[in-house]
């Protein structure tokens, strides 16, 4: 008997399992289903599956020039370039805004092409051509396994979690149009004048030259094929200076400027001051003060390898330097003190400043506060404008606090300053550049106080020899205590970015 009971109840089970489920009554107790948790989980599987499709198959291997590399799609909530130059380090370019990154690793060059290149120098002309080609088509293969391997990513994961072909071909469509939607994005904010400028890390941030000279860079702003055809050329050249790295190859109507500050008694900075100058071939050093701690006469002696830097010295006194700092620097050789609007002509160029008129090495005296730092800034303006009438108009101008330097605005192009331990780069009212540098002694023995180490920053400024106007400038960051990592940037002022391009010269071979 127990066989047909069974049997009775299996036809019951599946009767009722064939039965459309009744819909629960508006108020009643069966809770009402959420859409937008189902949403979410569908993006999340659209989006999981969508980078574990990249991660499989979305990278595409296309040789550039004399190199060959891998182009992928990453995720990323910035976008832009990062081209990967192992194992000299990396560089990264601005070059759109979008939910993915294009990451370049440079695997190896090939032999045959890159000996070619550096042995018959004439091929370099039609490199151009070249690299502009093979980068056009990588891209294009990237964008086409890109897409297979988003779809079925996301199609793949689908069919798992939710075991249904809708369901999986709805996250395979939603994949591949949020695809094309970061396309969109990166298409309309591409910046091709993002390799002028370059975000430098590892050991190529001792090599500026992978980008050109200053004179170049400013001139040949719509000519972006070309500047890929020279950093390619360099990155080449790189590889082939198996032993030591390429310098920086002054243009000859460029001044260098070294800007540096807040050196607070921080005995390394002098090593890596030395080590700049003759990196970057430095005409001139501008220090915006502060050298010392206390200012007390025991901390002269610091100053003395100011004498053996290799460019002429710079200085304007800062809160934490006295007038016996001050003395004492006016009589070491290869030192230009400048007070009270005193102005000096060195490298072609011609540089005033004044120091700050407060002096609080350990902030117990009184002070005048901001009010006395824009006193001294007028006096410095007024100090400018004099020289302007005398027909011998300043190109620099220096001071310690920020709050001084404001006040020469529209009497100088150029003014310098430091204290805040943090760069300011800010074009004032009436069209002088305001450039504040942070603290080349990383804080000095303040920095051991702090909870992370201050990194050590300094500037070299690329001005124009006939105008010694600013053309350029890379900011140099280093590591703080240990100094363990390095970092160069490059920039250019704005204007010269919305200015019409002159005709750009002819392509220049030598990084």
């Amino acid at each position: 008997m127990a066989r047909p009971f069974h049997a009775a109840a299996a036809r019951v089970r599946r009767l009722h399992r064939s039965r459309p489920r009744a819909t629960a009554p508006a108020g009643g107790l069966v809770p009402a289903a959420h859409p937008w948790k189902r949403v979410l989980g569908l993006l999340a599987v659209v989006v999981l599956g969508a980078w574990l499709g990249l991660l499989v198959v979305g990278s595409v291997r296309t040789p550039v020039g004399p190199m060959d590399t891998t182009m992928t799609l990453r995720p990323s909530l910035s976008g832009g370039t990062k081209i990967n130059v192992s194992p000299l380090g990396a560089l990264e370019l601005d070059s759109h805004h979008a939910p993915v990154r294009l990451d370049v690793d440079v695997d190896q060059l090939d032999p045959g092409r890159s000996q070619a290149l550096v042995k018959h120098p004439e091929r370099l002309s039609g490199l151009q051509d070249e690299v502009t080609a093979d980068v056009a088509s990588g891209t294009r293969e990237l964008a086409v396994r890109s897409c297979v391997a988003v779809v079925s990513g996301a199609t793949a994961l689908g069919l798992v979690v939710y075991r249904r072909p809708r369901r999986a071909l709805a996250a395979g469509g939603l994949a591949l149009t949020l695809l094309a939607a970061s396309g969109v994005s990166a298409y309309a904010t591409w910046n091709p004048k993002s390799v002028l400028e370059p975000k430098f890390s590892g050991l190529l941030s001792s090599a500026p030259s992978v980008v050109g000279d200053a004179r170049s860079i400013v001139t040949e702003f719509d000519v972006y094929q070309q500047e890929l055809a020279r950093l390619v050329t360099n990155v080449t050249k790189l590889y082939d200076a198996t032993s030591t790295l390429p310098v920086y190859q002054p243009d000859p109507a460029t001044i260098r400027v070294l800007h540096v500050s807040d050196i607070h008694l921080n005995p390394a900075a002098w090593h890596i001051i030395g080590s700049l100058v003759e990196q970057y071939e430095i005409d001139v050093i501008i220090d915006s003060g502060d050298t010392m701690d206390h200012g007390t006469a025991a901390e002269n002696g610091f100053l003395d390898p100011v004498r053996d830097l290799g460019a002429p010295y710079v200085w304007v006194r800062g809160n934490h330097d006295s007038k016996e700092t001050q003395a004492y620097l006016r009589k070491t050789r290869n030192a230009h003190v400048l007070d009270e609007g005193g102005a000096v002509d060195v490298a072609g160029l011609r540089i005033a400043g004044t120091g700050d008129p407060q002096f609080t090495p350990d902030r117990s005296r009184p002070t005048g506060g901001k009010a006395s730092e824009q006193l001294a800034g007028m006096r410095l303006a007024s100090a400018l404008r004099d020289q302007k009438r005398a027909g011998t108009p300043v190109d620099i101008a220096v001071a310690h606090d920020p709050n001084a330097a404001r006040e020469t605005d529209g009497t100088v192009p150029l003014v310098l300053a430091g204290h805040v331990h943090r760069r300011v780069n800010e074009l004032l009212p009436l069209g002088t550049r305001l450039k504040v540098e942070g603290s080349t002694g990383g804080g000095g023995l303040r920095a051991v106080q702090n909870e992370k180490p201050e990194k050590v920053r300094a500037s070299v400024l690329y001005l124009d020899r006939p105008t010694r106007h600013l053309q350029a400038w890379d900011e140099i960051t280093l590591g703080g205590l240990g100094l363990t990592t390095a970092e160069v940037s490059r920039h250019l002022p704005e204007e010269n970015l919305r200015s019409p391009s002159p005709s750009p010269p002819p392509p220049t071979t030598s990084p």
